[in-house]
């Protein structure tokens, strides 16, 4: 039961997330400050510190960390394994005479 709702819960926010993001445009052009198109080469580059990699592996390996442990639900019960059994001749007391006699019975651990 809670499976199913954390799970409904993760659903619901990723499509909200996904909605409601706003949605930019990609330009194949390069304008300069002015807005004007430019045909020169860049001369500026952006070097970039790497904290959004770190960021994105950071969320990918909690998330998968989340998931794994929403998927796997816990430890499982296993049954503990049928009893061994078998058969063997048993001495039975007899009901009428006070006499004994031999019974095939079965035997368990």
């Amino acid at each position: 039961m809670i499976k199913k709702t954390v799970l409904t819960v993760l659903l619901a926010a990723t499509v909200a997330g996904s909605v409601l993001a706003p949605a930019g445009f990609a330009q194949a052009q390069e304008y300069d400050r002015y807005g004007d198109w430019r045909d020169a080469p860049r001369r500026h580059h952006r070097h970039h510190d790497g904290n959004a990699i770190i960021g994105g592996v950071a969320a990918g390996l909690i998330g998968g960390m989340i998931g794994g442990a929403i998927a796997n639900g816990g430890p499982v019960y296993a049954a503990p394994p049928p009893p061994r059994c078998w058969y063997e001749s048993r001495p039975v007391q007899n009901e009428y005479d006070d006499g004994w006699h031999y019974e095939r019975m079965r035997v368990c651990d």
